[in-house]
């Protein structure tokens, strides 16, 4: 069953070139709730634990390296059909895939430098709230 939150994260490109609050007010004006919201930096542990699931690709260092460099948000957002609904608002990963208006065909560089995480399933919603707000029930 569908839940109706998912999670994000305001990549450090997003927060280095002044973008969190056009980003954030897209994702509301697209009928998105905030529901929990901070501006953290994840420690090399942190990000080798968040993105663990791909510690054999080959980009799992830079990936890493990336986002340790700066701060991100990270968000609970909610809404009907959270997950796939953000998913289609923050459009593919290579933004010169992504379709017109989505999030990073507007403000993403590069599949490396994509701008902003999106859950891409209830379950990992659910997983990666609790990495970023732990102690809180926000699913």
């Amino acid at each position: 069953m569908a839940t109706n939150r998912t999670f994000t994260m305001l990549k450090p490109d997003s927060v280095e070139k002044g973008n969190v609050g056009a980003i954030l007010e897209k994702i509301s004006a697209s009928g998105f709730r905030i529901v929990a919201m901070k501006m953290t930096q994840m420690t090399k542990t942190d990000a080798e634990e968040f993105y663990a699931v791909h510690n054999e690709r080959p980009f799992f260092g830079e990936l890493v390296q990336y986002m340790t460099r700066g701060p991100i948000v990270a968000a609970i957002l909610e809404k009907d059909n959270a997950v796939e609904d953000f998913r289609t608002l923050i459009g593919a990963t290579n933004p010169a895939d992504a379709a017109e208006g989505t999030i990073r065909k507007l403000y993403a560089e590069s599949m490396g430098e994509n701008a902003v995480h999106g859950s891409d399933s209830d379950e990992n919603a659910e997983i990666e709230g609790a990495f970023h707000f732990s102690g809180r029930e926000m699913f």
